[in-house]
């Protein structure tokens, strides 16, 4: 991305060293609304040092082309992860997950951010799809898609498995690439 700063009231960046006490924070506070739908993020950065591997994994990933994890930052506060993941490129397809802190959902950043995400991976990755997976019950969720311009494409039976749950059906939208 040419320019991180997306509005003057946050960054959107990938991930860096410096951002491991901040991140493992973030989590950490946010255990019990990501436990569902973020379970591996969240094993991934139980104490200080799993975190630092976890930044230094996704660097490693960024550089390999392999999955995109970027931070939403306040100041030096990491708030919130955009991540472009299951990334195939023969077929130019790729899936944004996102999280935010509960102190900073309703804003609008999150949508903010997946704009120039979905900027990114389609003018600079050469991206030709992009899916957006969320569960039907969260509204803010679906939201953030459809005001990026994705569409509801269908219902994903059994897509996702909570920890402990039955699986859950997810609904899947996409956005294709327009010049």
């Amino acid at each position: 991305m040419s320019d991180s700063r997306i509005n003057s009231l946050f960054v959107l960046e990938p991930l860096t060293i410096v951002d491991t006490p901040s991140l493992h924070a973030f989590l950490a506070s946010n255990k019990k609304e990501f436990h569902r739908f973020f379970p591996t993020t969240l094993g991934q950065n139980e104490t200080i040092q799993a975190s630092e591997n976890y930044v230094l994994n996704k660097s490693e990933q960024i550089k390999l082309k392999t999955e995109f994890t970027f931070a939403v930052k306040t100041n030096t506060s990491v708030v919130g992860l955009l991540i472009l993941k299951n990334l195939n490129w023969e077929l130019k397809r790729g899936e944004i997950a996102y999280c935010i802190d509960k102190n900073y959902q309703g804003r609008g950043w999150i949508t903010r951010a997946v704009k120039e995400i979905t900027s990114f991976a389609f003018n600079d990755l050469d991206l030709k799809t992009l899916e957006i997976i969320v569960y039907k019950e969260n509204k803010s969720s679906i939201r953030v898609a459809e005001k990026s311009g994705y569409k509801w494409i269908k219902t994903l039976l059994k897509a996702h498995t909570p920890p402990n749950e039955e699986p859950l059906d997810m609904e899947l939208y996409e956005r294709s690439y327009e010049k």
